[in-house]
């Protein structure tokens, strides 16, 4: 037997280098590919499953105790199978009901061939012609479990997160993360698309829709850990600080270009917030942060700063540049008329939140000023109630 432990590549050749980087990469691809065939076709499975489940009516016929029974034969019949557990067997049933598009699944009874067999069975029939969107067979089962939890009534904000987990390769816990509260309220779903724009106005129409989607409001910044009072520079570096956090945030398709941006005009020097770049509308996107209530003059001084990238940083091939403004909170129809008398530059408004912010030393000094009295105060009440209690003795 060779030891190949032994041999050493003495090929230098660049060409041939190259065609063994090819080999592992053609590999590498073959095997996801060959990964998420797998996936799909225990899906197909689990699909067909539970339209048999739910079109034979064993439930009703048997019992609470149905998805026991059926888990046990399964498992005696393929020891050594995973996916046979009640739970799961109820999970399927549960992706194709809430996905399936049917409108009549009953089957009727049909007597068996076999005539010494006195059950009549429900045959059950395929139903794959009733999804609504194949791409629910593409993503891992694990995945669904987690969008069938969180939106068991609405199969568009389903098929939403079903998108989004393809289009970003989301992993199950950045699924979560997306998704919202345990009730799946607050997410992405929720956020996206929900900012106040111009676009409508101010870009093309085939850019407005894609644009409109990459914008949230609000923006979910609870990865940030700030103390209270903070100011717009601690909440600036603060996201410097945790980019990768935030990019995930913004979504897909941005790329940092920098923090405190400075253009000078003339020989005046200006600093925007932060400066990205969106790969897919191939656009500049400038963000601007306030930590209080939205005020019309920010529109003003965000339109200077697109005009400022238009003019020192867009190249050719990049589209106008999108401004963003992140405030703490807005009224928003007073947001909406301040966008109504801009149409320069496509702009959108949105707010952002963050929970569980850090006191500050002083605060914390001051807390602990606090109970230091506090626990004096009930030393002596100790005290006085100590010698009160002796003098009665």
């Amino acid at each position: 037997m060779t030891n190949y432990n032994n041999i050493q590549s003495v090929i230098i050749d660049p060409d041939y280098q190259q065609w063994l980087y090819q080999l592992k990469t053609r590999y590498r691809q073959a095997q996801i590919k060959a990964a998420s065939r797998v996936n799909e076709e225990l899906l197909r499975y689990y699909w067909q499953l539970g339209s048999d489940i739910d079109s034979r009516g064993d439930e009703n016929r048997y019992g609470s105790k149905f998805y026991d029974v059926l888990s046990h034969d399964l498992m005696e019949m393929m020891p050594g199978v995973e996916g046979f557990t009640r739970k799961n067997l109820q999970n399927a049933t549960r992706f194709y009901r809430f996905y399936s598009v049917k409108e009549n699944r009953k089957q009727p009874v049909s007597k068996s061939q076999d005539e010494g067999n006195t059950l009549n069975w429900k045959q059950p029939v395929s139903n794959l012609e009733h999804i609504p969107d194949d791409s629910i067979f593409r993503i891992p089962w694990g995945h669904h479990i987690v969008i069938l939890g969180k939106c068991a009534n609405d199969r568009e904000k389903a098929l939403f997160y079903v998108h989004k987990t393809l289009e970003n390769q989301w992993s199950r816990a950045m699924l979560l993360n997306m998704i919202g509260d345990k009730e799946g309220n607050g997410g992405l779903y929720e956020a996206q698309g929900k900012a106040l724009t111009n676009f409508a106005e101010t870009l093309p129409k085939p850019d407005t829709d894609l644009a409109r989607d990459i914008l949230k409001d609000p923006y979910n910044l609870q990865f940030l850990h700030l103390y209270e009072n903070y100011q717009e520079q601690d909440l600036q570096l603060a996201l410097e600080q945790n980019i990768v956090q935030f990019l995930l945030e913004l979504g897909n398709g941005f790329a940092f270009v920098g923090r405190q941006k400075v253009f000078t005009v003339d020989g005046d020097e200006f600093k925007a917030d932060l400066l990205f770049y969106h790969l897919k509308l191939r656009r500049y996107v400038v963000v601007e942060l306030k930590v209080v209530k939205f005020q019309p003059e920010f529109i003003s001084k965000l339109n200077f700063y697109c005009s400022c990238v238009n003019h020192q940083i867009k190249g050719p091939e990049d589209g106008d540049t999108i401004g963003l403004l992140i405030c703490k909170e807005k009224n928003d129809v007073v947001a909406r008329w301040t966008l109504e008398g801009n149409q320069q530059q496509p702009l959108g408004i949105s707010t952002y939140r963050i929970s569980d912010l850090l006191p500050t030393d002083q605060q914390i000094s001051d807390r602990i000023h606090q109970l230091e009295l506090e626990l004096e105060r009930l030393r002596k009440l100790q005290q006085k109630t100590a010698i009160e209690e002796g003098t009665d003795n």
